[in-house]
């Protein structure tokens, strides 16, 4: 069931990205259907590309591998996009961070509480640039 949430979110996320003029993909392959690691979403609008591993929570907080990090870094290098993780959880909008400004817990992996994602996240509106662009048609 929960994959089903995460699933859901990721399409909001597609679908917010697309109102904001972005041409977007949601990776079908991301989490487990392939061996190659690929983000979650991959967004562009011409002036700034970025790969994205969407996380939500009800309101616990949000946990990431060092793998899952490491991996959504190394692709965003090769394919010459900005690495982010966005987050969303419960009755909130979604939040983007840069991996290097994540929480390392001691073993290594990553934690997002939900305080911090509304103190430090960057907001949507500032993420796709603060306005949307005019479409043809």
């Amino acid at each position: 069931m929960a994959n089903r949430k995460g699933d859901r979110r990721e399409r909001e996320l597609v679908n917010r990205l697309d109102e904001a003029g972005f041409a977007v993909m949601r990776a079908p392959a991301s989490g487990g259907a392939t061996q190659r690691d690929l983000p979650d979403v991959l967004a562009g609008n011409g002036d700034v590309f970025y790969a994205i591993e969407a996380k939500s929570s009800a309101g616990d907080p949000i946990y990431l591998t060092g793998e899952e990090v490491e991996a959504l870094v190394y692709f965003a290098r090769n394919f010459g996009a900005k690495a982010r993780i966005g987050v969303r959880f419960d009755r909130e909008d979604w939040y983007f961070f840069h991996p290097g400004d994540l929480y390392t817990t001691d073993g290594g992996n990553y934690r997002v509480k939900r305080e911090t994602a509304l103190a430090e996240g960057e907001e949507f509106e500032s993420f796709v640039g603060g306005s949307r662009q005019s479409r043809l048609g």
